[in-house]
């Protein structure tokens, strides 16, 4: 019998997968900075070092490129390894391991090796904690072939999501926005377990396309109720996984609206938003109205000072006013 969906935080939804998998799959071991009897930085690993022990949650040296390195030999040799890489600004640190070694493997060896590997990473702006953590960088590691991208923006979601990758014998990079940990959503019991690679519509609507992943998801569905007490229908679709990349689902919503409008948490230029637009104009270039635009941060490095990181991240506001100009709308509230 499946278990009724429960209310829960995003910080707690994640933490509760890594438990439920664990105790599921005893070759499930989790890895990374402060991750045992510290709990954490955000507290997203509290009490797993008490319940499974020091052997199977092991806290690591400052080296994300000698812990990821571990990993992927462990994921290799059997074990099903789930790493915390404390600040997506750090995955730099540990690129070569994951872009030469994890995502290669499978293919260098003719499939006689697999990486069944997650790391996970907190990302996103907020808390002044200034330009080298509050970086998020999915569109790197989405460029690379082999590697799975999954970046959820609500809490039933992460549960579900992070429990499809931990099953996943691909390595997947799990991007948590940490301005969200506290957000609250239905969760389900340990049976929802979701399937990477699908997007979903979140609110349906007929004028125009609010496409976002993350942080932008909420952002969306509150710009889409700005927009209906102006009586445009705003559809939000969530991408939920960047690689792969779910192109029927958005092409699908924009056959719906002939209009998109892309969100992405992260830098304009070169950006997920960018590969999304083009990806789109290339299926669905038929029903397009009008180009699809993009709203994204500014392009400089995310300042410590909170009245100027208020700026950097787009809002509901600024989403409802650029949704306003594709509709040809501009100066209208």
């Amino acid at each position: 019998m499946t278990a009724a969906p429960r209310l829960a935080s995003f910080r707690d939804a994640v933490r509760d997968a890594i438990a439920e998998e664990m105790a599921r799959d005893e070759r499930v071991v989790l890895i990374g900075e402060d991750v045992g009897p510290a709990g954490g930085v955000f507290q997203q690993t509290e009490g797993l070092h008490a319940r499974f022990g020091p052997a199977r949650v092991i806290d690591t040296p400052i080296s994300e490129a000698g812990f990821v390195g571990v990993a992927i030999g462990a994921a290799m040799s059997g074990l099903r390894p789930i790493v915390e890489v404390m600040f997506g600004d750090f995955l730099t640190l540990g690129l070569d391991q994951l872009v030469n070694q994890a995502a290669k493997v499978q293919w260098m060896s003719n499939g006689q090796f697999r990486v069944p590997l997650v790391i996970r990473s907190a990302v996103g702006v907020g808390g002044a904690t200034g330009p080298q953590h509050s970086q998020s960088f999915h569109a790197w590691v989405s460029h690379v072939p082999g590697l799975k991208v999954v970046y959820p923006s609500d809490p039933g979601d992460a549960k579900a999501l992070f429990k499809a990758a931990v099953r996943d014998d691909n390595p997947v990079i799990f991007f948590e926005d940490r301005m969200s940990y506290t957000a609250k959503g239905p969760v389900a019991g340990p049976d929802g377990v979701a399937r990477l690679g699908e997007a979903a519509v979140r609110r349906p609507g007929r004028d125009i396309s609010l496409i976002g992943l993350g942080r932008m998801v909420p952002l969306a569905l509150r710009a889409a109720e700005l927009l209906a007490a102006e009586g445009v229908s705003a559809e939000v679709v969530d991408v939920r996984s960047l690689r792969p990349l779910d192109l029927g689902t958005l092409a699908a919503s924009l056959g719906r609206t002939n209009r998109a409008l892309v969100l992405d948490p992260a830098p304009r230029a070169y950006g997920a938003g960018a590969e999304i637009a083009a990806a789109l104009q290339e299926a669905a270039f038929d029903w397009l109205d009008a180009p699809i635009a993009r709203l994204a941060q500014p392009e400089a490095p995310v300042p410590f000072a909170p009245a100027l990181e208020r700026l950097v991240m787009p809002d509901a506001a600024r989403i409802a006013a650029a949704a306003r100009t594709v509709l040809g709308r501009e100066g209208t509230t």
